[in-house]
């Protein structure tokens, strides 16, 4: 499942132990934060996905609701359509998507392999934009192939889809979660490019 590290208790995850050895440090000795309780962390990774073909193809939904669940590491919960609406044919309390919370290890170490791993694997990839915050230091993205992840079988996939990731910081602006991410090594878009 590529959650070896998260299995073994022992074994503390690779970027909780930078962020704990050096990030930390050198986030006090710029002079604006005075302790390391001050200091902005990660707080979680809500992995989400909302599937229109779910309406015809509960199928579809298990499927890409399995491979969720193997890239993150943990079992995902289905979301409900609250409300019918029927321009879009939806009824109320049908099955539309999933999402996952990650906190502690299990954060840091999909964040590790998002950042080695999967980003390398990104078609064009040239870095992701700094203006996807939302103005209380969380961080939000959108991946168009799930089949990116290692964890994937790309020969059982029925069809390609998309998810979306948020990374939730206890930042107090976005400034300062910009800087967090980028000491953890988020592929930010270089300026200019």
């Amino acid at each position: 499942m590529g959650t070896s590290a998260v299995q073994n208790k022992g074994v503390e995850p690779r970027l909780k132990k930078v962020y704990r050895g050096e990030i930390q440090k050198k986030l006090i000795q710029s002079g604006r934060y005075k302790n390391v309780m001050q200091v902005p962390k990660l707080e979680k990774i809500v992995i989400s996905c909302s599937l229109k073909e779910a309406l015809l193809n509960p199928k579809a939904l298990e499927s890409l609701a399995t491979d969720i669940s193997r890239i993150s590491g943990q079992k995902v919960a289905i979301t409900k359509a609250k409300k019918a609406i029927s321009n879009f044919k939806l009824r109320a309390n049908i099955n539309l998507g999933c999402v996952v919370t990650l906190r502690n290890d299990r954060m840091y170490e999909f964040l590790d392999r998002f950042i080695a791993v999967a980003c390398p694997r990104i078609r064009d990839f040239r870095g992701f934009p700094e203006k996807s915050f939302d103005g209380r230091g969380n961080y939000s993205l959108g991946i168009k192939e799930h089949t990116i992840f290692p964890e994937v079988d790309y020969n059982s996939v029925d069809k390609v889809r998309g998810f979306n990731i948020t990374i939730g910081t206890s930042a107090e602006s976005d400034a300062e979660a910009l800087e967090l991410l980028k000491e953890f090594g988020f592929p930010f878009r270089k300026q200019g490019v």
